[in-house]
């Protein structure tokens, strides 16, 4: 089942969805979806139009292949910002938290547009990563990746990642939705480091978008570039930022993450 065929099963009146075994990550659902699907929600408890400004999501526990419960709460509804609450659940407990802040654009004395990234290199000519069942994890089948760095577990001394990254199978843009699973379809920063499989996974993701959206095509590559800010102790943290074909800055992520090696 495609992306967009998830997503729009996120009605106001239905929060369940079954997500099948192609978009698992190991034990648990590959985490761009599960994000994507909470916000949906999200954006439906909304009583007005505000864009989405930034999101604070957790992972508390792998969502598994069976039906997901997503609950909403409108924490706040001010005149400029409101706050919303998303949580999915299965057998009762929860396994992701998000929590939304959407606000109104209004005039400002302080107009910093950011700068518009020039790229190098050209998703054309860098092959793509190939999936191997049983050996990539399953939600890869769905993303078209092209890195222009190293690959997990190949023993780089880089502490970055960046390459280009779009929807296998071309499909309409559904806003920070698809942004989200664009996103988290990269690996953790600190993995190709390491010179053979290891575990990790995201404690904490934060992302700031920048409003109003630039609508992607069906086509489009994003280009990601990710560094790793301190790691220590099994913990580190990174930060990466998003752009579209044409350089302009889509948005802004940094994740705490878990690595068991």
């Amino acid at each position: 089942m495609h992306f967009n065929d998830l997503i729009n099963k996120i009605t106001a009146s239905s929060t369940v969805v079954s997500i099948p075994d192609s978009w698992m990550q190991g034990r648990a659902t590959f985490g761009g979806l599960v994000s994507a699907l909470v916000f949906r929600a999200m954006e439906k408890a909304l009583n007005n139009d505000k864009p989405v400004r930034n999101l604070q999501v957790s992972f508390v526990g792998p969502v598994s292949a069976e039906p997901l419960l997503i609950e909403t709460e409108l924490l706040r509804e001010g005149k400029n910002v409101s706050q919303v609450l998303g949580r999915g659940i299965q057998q009762g407990k929860t396994k992701v938290i998000i929590i939304g802040s959407f606000g109104t654009s209004r005039e400002s004395m302080i107009n910093l547009p950011a700068t518009v990234e020039r790229f190098d290199e050209d998703p054309s000519i860098i092959p793509p990563l190939a999936y191997v069942p049983d050996v990539l994890p399953a939600f890869l089948q769905h993303i078209d990746l092209h890195y222009c760095t190293a690959l997990p577990f190949s023993g780089s001394s880089d502490n970055y990642i960046k390459g280009f990254a779009r929807l296998t199978e071309p499909q309409p843009f559904e806003g920070v939705a698809t942004l989200l699973c664009l996103l988290d379809a990269w690996p953790p920063t600190t993995l190709p480091l390491l010179k053979g499989p290891a575990s990790a996974s995201t404690v904490s993701w934060t992302i700031e978008f920048v409003q109003p959206i630039k609508a992607l095509s069906e086509t489009e590559f994003t280009r990601y570039f990710a560094e790793i800010v301190e790691s220590a102790n099994g913990y580190a943290s990174t930060r990466a930022k998003m752009w579209n074909e044409r350089g302009e800055l889509l948005a802004i992520s940094q994740q705490t993450i878990a690595h068991f090696a």
